[in-house]
């Protein structure tokens, strides 16, 4: 047998190991009572089998159909009435942009300063794209091909904003179930009953805002898409067909796998310093925007849990899911965490070469 045959054959093995690992952490979850169980527990499953040397992975097409599920359930919140009400709040909305890019700002600072002289290898101009991309507040691929273009280095960016992402997903929802601040969404999504032939409109009408987005290579397509046709679904009064919970929990469970393979048994060992910086500065942020939330909830009246959520170094998919499951408010999630990262992703990189004269 080819060693090409054999790769091919032990990569579905593997990936279909992961899953069973997954879910057995997501069964673990439930019995526990855990917040986000289907999230949380193949989360923490996968990541830790993968930092232990087993044999992990997942496979790109299942992460983006866990994306696409999410998305369009996301989108199901966005009735007229609520896009009103998330209309009336663009003035937050642009200070939590504000805020989120004065963090990224002030966390890469911090990186450079704490790292730099005990990466004497790293030369200086590559050590300051590197500590700016990866103390950015946006999504880890994204920022890792800026940081590339920036000749920084990318495997310390993209480590960076793997283990933020992690410390955020599973410190959040403890937090929330710990505190008791859920059951607060009064705009729960307006269909709920699943009707197979609208169903089956609502899987191609989102299968075709995602092919669209990636045909013009636009970021997250397999979220954004999906998101965006249901919200215009849902604004016009086109109300196809809910969906059904055991598919949000896979899709929160491929989600998961998804982050969780991204580490592995060198991970930690890597530059131990600087994953240990990346993890005081992401729990330093954690307290400085629950600050900043509960400044927005006195000027807005929104609870507070929701605007933790919109305003956290999370990423959308992760902090929606969060608001869905513990019914925190998902339109005004969904909408700050949106627009932050198209505002990351447009100005992070001309912001950088303003600040350093690069070009």
């Amino acid at each position: 047998m080819s060693s090409r045959l054999l790769l091919m054959l032990v990569k579905p093995i593997r990936v279909l190991f992961t899953l069973l690992l997954a879910l057995v952490g997501a069964a673990l979850c439930v019995w526990l009572g855990t917040p986000l169980p289907w999230m949380i527990g193949p989360l923490l499953a996968s990541a830790c089998a993968s930092v232990a040397g087993a044999p992990t992975a997942s496979w790109r097409p299942l992460g983006s159909a866990g994306q696409w599920v999410i998305g369009a359930a996301l989108g199901l919140y966005f009735t007229p009435q609520v896009t009103v009400l998330v209309g009336s709040l663009w003035w937050a909305i642009v200070l939590a942009i504000a805020w989120a890019l004065l963090l990224g700002l002030g966390f890469g600072a911090w990186l450079q300063r704490v790292n730099a002289r005990h990466m004497p290898s790293v030369p200086a101009p590559a050590m300051r794209a590197t500590s700016y991309f990866a103390g950015a507040i946006g999504g880890a691929s994204e920022m890792t091909l800026l940081a590339e273009r920036a000749h920084a280095r990318t495997d310390l960016v993209a480590a960076s904003h793997s283990l933020r992402l992690l410390l955020v997903t599973v410190t959040i929802p403890f937090a929330m179930q710990w505190s008791g601040l859920h059951g607060l969404d009064i705009n729960p999504p307006v269909l709920r009953a699943v009707d197979a032939a609208g169903f089956a409109a609502l899987a191609l009408a989102t299968a075709a805002g995602a092919w669209l987005l990636q045909r013009l290579g636009r970021t997250n397509p397999w979220f954004m898409g999906p998101l965006l046709v249901a919200m215009g679904l849902t604004m016009a009064g086109v109300h196809l067909s809910g969906i059904p919970v055991w598919l949000t929990n896979a899709a929160q469970l491929l989600i998961a796998v998804g982050l969780g393979v991204r580490f592995s048994k060198s991970f930690l060992q890597a530059a131990p310093r600087w994953m240990g910086s990346v993890v005081l500065g992401t729990v330093v942020m954690l307290v400085l925007c629950s600050g900043f939330a509960a400044l927005l909830a006195w000027a807005t009246g929104l609870p507070l849990a929701t605007l933790v959520l919109g305003t956290s170094p999370g990423g959308i998919a992760e902090m929606a899911i969060t608001a869905k499951v513990l019914q925190l408010g998902v339109p005004v999630v969904t909408a700050f965490q949106v627009c932050r990262l198209v505002a990351v992703l447009l100005l992070v990189a001309p912001l950088y070469r303003w600040l350093y004269k690069t070009d």
